[in-house]
C-alpha cells in the first residue's frame, strides 16, 4: 500500500473533529435540561465514547465492514461477518476499502467516531427518565441490532448499496434511525412526572452548538475519504445549510413569539447540519442553501407538532435529527447531480426517478427497522431491569439520585 500522507493526515484530523462532536452534544444537551439533571445527560454521551469503543473493537467494526453482498461473504447483505472481530487480521499496512491510500486503521477509527455519537443523539429524547443500567443495555443492543446493520447495508457493501441508495455522511445511518429510535423511546417510556423547568444554561447550549458545527466539517467533508473538490463541496454545503436553517428558524421563532430567540437560532443550525448530512457531497451549493431553508422551516413545525401532540421528546431529537435526516434523504433524491459529483447520482430534477424512489424506500425501511427493534429492545430490557427511574429519583434529579453527584454546589453560587 502506498500511503498518501495528505489524505491520511486529513482523515486523522476529521476523526478528531467527529470525536469532538460527542462532548459537544453533551454540552448541548446539558444546557437544555434542568440543573439537577445535567451530569446524567452528559454522562450518557461520554459513556458512549468508552463503551461503544469497546464494542467497536470487539465486533462492531467487523459487523459493519467485513464481507460484502457482491462476494457472498456477508450475511444476506445485512451484516458483515466476524473475520475482523477484535481487529484480528487488521495490519498496519492494510488499505481501507474506500480509499487504498488511507490505512485501514484510520478508516476504522473514523467510523468508530460515528458509532459513538449516533446512540448518544437518542438520549436527549428520554432525558430525566431512564435508569443508567437500562441505558447501558440499550446502548449495547441498539448498536448491535440497529446501527451496525445499517452501516453495513449502506456503507459496507450490503443490500442497500446494491439497490443504489446513497447516504453521503449519515442521513440514514445516523440521523433518521436515531430520530425514530428517540420517538419510539418517548412513546414507550412516557412523559416525565416532574415538570422540567427548561434550559438551565443557554450559554452551554451555544458552546455545544459551536462544537457540533465545528466537528460537523469532519463529519461531512471527511466522508469523501480524500482531499479533492468534493471534499471542499461537502465542507461548504455543510456551512451553507446550517446557516440558512439557523436564519429560517430564527425568523419563524421571531414571527411567532415576537422576539428573536437565541435558542431558536442554535436549534435551527443543528437542524440544518442534520439535514444536509446525507446530501453534502452530492448537491450544488445553491441546492444546499435551499435544503437549509427547508430544514429550518420543516423541523420548526415538526417540533411544534410534537408539542401539540404532547410527545415528551425532551430535547427535540425527533423533530431535529429524525425529521432532518428524513427530509435530507428525500431531498438528496431530488437535488443530487453528477455534475457536482460524478460518483453520486442524478436526482429527480435531473430526470432520475429511480434514484428518488430508492431514497424514499431507504426512509421507509430504516424508519420501520429502527422503530421495531427499538421498541422490542426496550420491552426486553424492562423485563431485566426497570427502564424508567423511580418517582423519587425523578423528583430529586438523576444527578443525585442515580450518580450521587451534583453539577453545581449551591453554596458556591
Amino acid at each position: 500500500m502506498q500511503i498518501d500522507t495528505g489524505n491520511t493526515g486529513f482523515m486523522l484530523l476529521c476523526c478528531s473533529l467527529v470525536m469532538l462532536m460527542t462532548p459537544g452534544l453533551a454540552f448541548f444537551y446539558g444546557g437544555l435540561v434542568s440543573r439537577k439533571n445535567v451530569l446524567a445527560i452528559m454522562m450518557q454521551s461520554f459513556v458512549s465514547m468508552g463503551w461503544t469503543t469497546v464494542l467497536w473493537w470487539a465486533f462492531g467494526f467487523s459487523m459493519c465492514f467485513s464481507g460484502d453482498l457482491k462476494g457472498g461473504t456477508d450475511f444476506g447483505g445485512i451484516i458483515g461477518n466476524f473475520d475482523w472481530a477484535f481487529l484480528r487480521g487488521i495490519t498496519l499496512d492494510m488499505p481501507s476499502p474506500i480509499n487504498d491510500t488511507i490505512p485501514m486503521i484510520v478508516f476504522c477509527a473514523y467510523q468508530m467516531m460515528f458509532a459513538i455519537i449516533t446512540p448518544a443523539l437518542i438520549t436527549g429524547a428520554f432525558t430525566n427518565r431512564v435508569t443508567f443500567k437500562a441505558y447501558m443495555l440499550f446502548l449495547t443492543g441498539w448498536l448491535t441490532f440497529v446501527y451496525f446493520p445499517f452501516v453495513h447495508m449502506v456503507w459496507g457493501g450490503g443490500i442497500m448499496a446494491k439497490w443504489g441508495i446513497l447516504d453521503f455522511a449519515g442521513g440514514i445511518v445516523v440521523h433518521n434511525i436515531a430520530g425514530i429510535a428517540a420517538l419510539t423511546s418517548v412513546l414507550y417510556v412516557g412523559r416525565r412526572k416532574v415538570k422540567d423547568l427548561g434550559p438551565h444554561s443557554i450559554p452551554l447550549v451555544a458552546l455545544g452548538t459551536g462544537l457540533l458545527w465545528f466537528g460537523w466539517y469532519g463529519f461531512n467533508a471527511g466522508s469523501e475519504f480524500r482531499v479533492d473538490s468534493v471534499t471542499a463541496l461537502a465542507f461548504l454545503n455543510t456551512d451553507l445549510a446550517a446557516s440558512f436553517a439557523a436564519i429560517a428558524w430564527l425568523a419563524l421563532d421571531w414571527f411567532t413569539t415576537k422576539k428573536p430567540k437565541f435558542l431558536g437560532l442554535l436549534t435551527g443550525a443543528v437542524a440544518g447540519l442534520a439535514t444536509i448530512t446525507p446530501a453534502a457531497g452530492y448537491v450544488s451549493p445553491a441546492a444546499a442553501c435551499l435544503i437549509g431553508v427547508i430544514a429550518g422551516v420543516v423541523c420548526f413545525y415538526a417540533v411544534a407538532l410534537k408539542n401539540k401532540l404532547g410527545w415528551d421528546d425532551a430535547l427535540d431529537v425527533w423533530g431535529v435529527h429524525g425529521v432532518g435526516g428524513f427530509i435530507g434523504i428525500i431531498l438528496s433524491g431530488i437535488f443530487a447531480s453528477t455534475a457536482v459529483n460524478a460518483a453520486g447520482a442524478d436526482g429527480l430534477l435531473q430526470g432520475n426517478t429511480k434514484f428518488f424512489l430508492v431514497q424514499c424506500l431507504a426512509v421507509v425501511i430504516s424508519s420501520a427497522w429502527a422503530f421495531a427493534f427499538t421498541l422490542g429492545m426496550l420491552w426486553i430490557i424492562d423485563k431485566i431491569t426497570p427502564v424508567k427511574v423511580a418517582a423519587g429519583t425523578e423528583e430529586i434529579g438523576l444527578d443525585a439520585g442515580l450518580h450521587g453527584e451534583r453539577a453545581y454546589v449551591e453554596e458556591a453560587i
